[in-house]
């Protein structure tokens, strides 16, 4: 897993009079097990891969209190999980990655939304927007209008996260309306610390069954001729009730003053990035107190148009921070002022970007013209007085006392403008320098490969080949092979989701001579490449070449266990084999590979390419994800090497004397622990090839220079801890016949020990 959480987990079992500390995802597991919780699930993906990891590893917790934990094969049956809570009065909470992982659950989620629930059915996603993102940018907020579910956007704090995912539920069933709750990037890892609460245990769970199940009711169904009638329902009565609800409970925060000629508006999970700039513009301080008067939405939809009104009221003008497009929010609002005959000015994407994340860079621009545009406008006379005193709970958050009086007239707004320009100049000024100083651009560095992966020699075998015969069509797909996209393979003509790269090549093969080659790692094979991609092209009889890579885990998402992951103590893989999986659905070309044998893969990959056998060919690439089994290893060789026993580590090194600098080891794989030094030989100018002491030991580069022919400088050293007599006597001879020959080196580079330090 991408981390353990085993000595937090403890902290899940805190109760009323504790303080809970930790990060964003703990502070969901917790609030969780404190709303009576009955049934969890869900799929793993960046940001919330980890609360499907903690709620494994919490699994004891979850049986005590009688909650059922499901690990689903995707997003969709995930979505599908929450049905219980449609019949029946349990709580049930799902998650996943989003926006890709909301398209995979669309048909069950809009079945759940127009049926309904009376369970409190809580979806966490985790919104994989802005720089950090993994996948494309698109938002939550289309899906949660297009089929009325409502959207939470917690302020980025751990109170703030706690009680939405509290009062989420309490929304859901009040309103008989699923709710998704979005975590930005930052949100998931924020560390901060909340009162908690006793853990409480469902109604109905595994520890209280129902006797019976419930009556059957043709109207709980997402079918006709009830789905007329669901419609309807999700705009006469649910809705007006959430946007009462939002009044009542007080979901979203008002902070600073009462009125004021100006205000501002913002999605919950941007306000820390606006506050950080209106406190450097002088207008509020690290606790939240600001002088503008700041509506957070917490609850993006639905929006509360006497909320909105109210607020809006009385100011000449009014921006909004939404961050990303369509402007949903700026457009609801515009018609809500409208509607109501008010003359606010509305500003928002005129000062703000439409696309991109809302850096502290774009927050400062935004904020510098929108206060400018205001400045020339505003009453000469304060703009803001009377405070907002917020409940309890939000003031002892963000601190006594919310600011008042007249804290800020026409000139005080020009000079927070001033302020952020300043700063936003004194960057761009700090940016030249360094490219100045530099005198070139900084190379891109994309992601890549983890030093020892296996997918690795995968494309280094396909990238030999191509030289040989020519470039094939390459369907890429989502995973950690996603980087054999990137240089020095650069192979993938596209990327259609997870698990769709064979069906995405389904017709290329009609319109090119060469087969297409799709890849496709064993974790996108069960979540949808098994249906979408080999049956189809089993039944539709395609030609082209299929590699999976089986290295084991769901390894771009934090090595979680796959149905064919081996099974273990701790993991929930029942070994299921991909192979028996293909022939049952007829497919009879499936050869399997180790994938550190470059040769051996370029020669199996040249195979099905030129195979007269018409059909779908399937290479099995077999290879354990390197992080997973460093984890696996490690551990296991300091426990033999702290009882003495022979241990033997494997590094590769390149003679320096023999090494050309061509450099093409480098080019055909990648990896990051080969990099360069300058030569040894003063009549060589050229820096030649250097592995680092990352290197695991794959044997990648030697394969490598093999396949392709390449210099023989690569050489394996054996580092032996705790050696024997005959390791001993081995290395004495060894030494003795160096010495006899005339090629032993400086001491330094003859022995083991100090070979092994200086990798």
């Amino acid at each position: 897993m991408e981390v353990s959480f085993r000595k937090e987990i403890a902290n899940l079992k805190l109760g009323a009079g504790s303080t809970f500390r930790g990060e964003g995802i703990l502070a969901v597991t917790k609030a969780l097990l404190q709303s009576g919780v009955g049934y969890v699930g869900g799929y793993q993906g960046a940001p919330v891969s980890h609360l499907l990891d903690v709620l494994l590893q919490s699994e004891d917790i979850l049986t005590e209190l009688g909650i059922h934990l499901q690990t689903c094969t995707n997003e969709a049956a995930a979505a599908a999980l929450l049905a219980a809570s449609i019949n029946y009065p349990v709580r049930g909470a799902v998650t996943w990655k989003s926006i890709v992982g909301t398209n995979v659950a669309a048909d069950a989620l809009s079945n759940l939304a127009s049926a309904g629930v009376i369970g409190g059915a809580l979806i966490v996603v985790g919104e994989d927007y802005g720089e950090g993102a993994s996948v494309i940018q698109e938002r939550t907020h289309a899906f949660a209008l297009k089929s009325s579910v409502w959207l939470l956007d917690p302020r980025p704090d751990l109170p703030t996260i706690v009680r939405m995912v509290e009062k989420g539920f309490e929304l859901s069933e009040a309103t008989n309306t699923p709710v998704i709750l979005e975590l930005r990037i930052r949100a998931c890892h924020v560390y901060g610390s909340f009162d908690a609460k006793d853990n409480v245990a469902a109604k109905v769970s595994t520890n209280a069954r129902l006797a019976a199940p419930a009556t059957f009711d043709y109207a709980k169904l997402s079918h006709p001729p009830v789905t007329f009638n669901q419609e309807i329902d999700k705009i006469t009565r649910r809705r007006p009730l959430a946007e009462q609800f939002i009044l009542d409970h007080n979901l979203n925060d008002l902070l600073g003053p009462a009125d004021g000629d100006i205000g501002i508006i913002v999605q919950g999970g941007l306000f820390n990035v606006l506050n950080d700039r209106l406190a450097h513009a002088g207008l509020s301080d690290i606790y939240g107190n600001t002088k503008v008067p700041t509506l957070i939405l917490n609850v993006t939809n639905p929006l509360s148009s006497r909320q909105i009104t109210d607020f809006c009221a009385g100011k000449k003008a009014v921006l909004v921070v939404e961050e990303g497009a369509p402007d949903f929010l700026e457009q609801a609002i515009g018609q809500i002022l409208r509607k109501a005959d008010l003359q606010t000015k509305l500003h928002g994407k005129d000062c703000l970007p439409m696309a991109g994340e809302y850096t502290p860079l774009v927050m400062a621009d935004g904020l510098a013209k929108f206060f400018k545009a205001s400045a020339q406008t505003a009453n000469p006379a304060a703009i803001v007085s009377s405070p907002v005193l917020p409940e309890a709970s939000t003031q002892k958050r963000l601190g006594e006392g919310q600011g008042g009086g007249a804290v800020a007239a026409s000139d005080q707004l020009a000079r927070a403008a001033d302020l952020l320009t300043a700063w936003l100049t004194e960057h761009k000024t700090r940016v030249a320098q360094v490219a100045a100083a530099l005198k070139t651009p900084l190379p891109a560095r994309p992601p890549t490969f983890c030093t020892g992966c296996p997918e690795r020699p995968v494309f280094s075998a396909m990238k030999i080949l191509r030289q040989e015969t020519g470039a094939v069509h390459v369907a890429a797909d989502i995973g950690c092979h996603a980087f054999g996209t990137f240089a020095p393979f650069s192979q993938g003509n596209s990327i259609l989701g997870y698990g769709m790269s064979l069906a995405s090549a389904a017709a290329v093969s009609s319109v090119q001579q060469k087969r297409p080659v799709s890849i496709m790692g064993d974790g996108g094979f069960w979540h949808n490449g098994l249906l979408s991609g080999v049956a189809s092209a089993a039944f539709n009889k395609d030609d082209g070449v299929l590699i999976i890579m089986n290295n084991g885990y769901s390894s771009a998402t934090g090595t979680q266990d796959l149905p064919s992951s081996r099974p273990n103590d701790e993991g929930r893989g029942k070994g299921i084999e991909i192979e028996r999986s293909l022939r049952a659905l007829g497919l009879g070309w499936i050869r399997r590979v180790r994938t550190y044998g470059v040769g051996d893969v370029k020669r199996l990959l040249e195979a099905a390419l030129t195979s007269k056998e018409k059909g779908l060919k399937v290479i099995i690439a077999d290879g354990e994800c390197q992080l997973a089994r460093q984890r696996r290893v490690r551990p296991a060789m300091a426990s033999a090497v702290a009882a003495g026993k022979r241990v033997v580590r494997q590094r590769f090194w390149i003679d320096p004397e023999v090494c050309t600098g061509d450099r093409s080891c480098i080019r055909l794989s990648g990896c990051p622990s080969l990099t360069v030094k300058p030569s040894e030989d003063p009549l060589r100018t050229d820096p030649i090839a250097h592995v680092n002491s990352d290197c695991v030991g794959c044997g990648l580069c030697g394969e490598i220079a093999h396949a392709a022919q390449l210099c023989p400088s690569f050489a394996r050293i054996d580092i032996i801890q705790n050696p024997g007599p005959i390791d001993r006597w081995k290395h004495a001879t060894s030494r003795a016949l160096m010495r006899l020959f005339g090629v032993e080196r400086a001491p330094k580079q003859t022995t083991a020990e100090s070979v092994g330090a200086a990798l």
